[in-house]
């Protein structure tokens, strides 16, 4: 199977606000939506905003079992594993089990991932 086709819609607009989902454990200050959505292999693609003054810290780092590749759109965030500021343009295909994270937000940042986990 593939993702569900779907049609054009303005993400960032202010009419879509209610598509966003406030990540648990984080106050507010992390919120995410899915684009695409693969219900029988679990692969996505799906928009992270990170809120000016965002820290993943208490989360520790990260890692998954299946490739992932983001894309940051706008902003920055600082990656404490890697010592790198992960700035608009900056792309990473990450391999499964690469550790990432935790993550520092000085400004509100947007982050595109694509997400494989039916390649674990």
């Amino acid at each position: 199977m593939t993702k569900r086709a779907v049609k054009y819609w303005n993400v960032l607009a202010e009419s879509s606000r209610n598509r966003w989902q406030v990540l648990d454990g984080t106050d507010g200050m992390i919120e995410q939506v899915t684009l695409s959505m693969d219900d029988s292999t679990g692969d996505y693609t799906r928009l992270t905003r990170f809120k000016a003054g965002a820290d993943t810290t208490p989360f520790g780092r990260n890692r998954h079992d299946y490739p992932e590749e983001v894309f940051i759109v706008s902003g920055r965030l600082y990656d404490q594993t890697n010592g790198t500021w992960l700035e608009q343009g900056h792309y990473a295909n990450r391999l499964p089990g690469e550790i990432h994270g935790p993550f520092l937000c000085e400004q509100e940042c947007i982050v595109l991932e694509i997400s494989t986990p039916s390649q674990a």
